[in-house]
């Protein structure tokens, strides 16, 4: 642990801001499992409708800097590309 004040506080912050980060990813993971499940049971209509809720999280994400830009694109590429797929 560190001596000086000013670097005890910021790695408290740190922590602090790892695990807030950690639980973002976690929703995405989240977001990105429930349009698997949904393609996969064959809804084409609740998949499509889970894909926007999950393009709201992955976006929102994003837009926090916890998940690079490029990441995003390719997780609701991928995604929508499952779902345009279904018959």
């Amino acid at each position: 642990m560190a001596n000086i004040k000013s670097a005890k506080k910021r790695a408290i912050q740190a922590i602090r801001l790892r695990d807030h980060n950690m639980s973002l990813r976690t929703a995405v993971r989240t977001a990105v499992k429930n349009v698997s499940k949904a393609v996969a049971a064959g809804k084409k209509e609740d998949a499509a409708r889970v894909l926007q809720a999950s393009q709201r999280v992955i976006d929102r994400v994003v837009a926090k800097g916890v998940l690079h830009r490029n990441a995003g694109n390719r997780y609701k590429s991928r995604l929508s590309h499952a779902i345009k797929g279904m018959k």
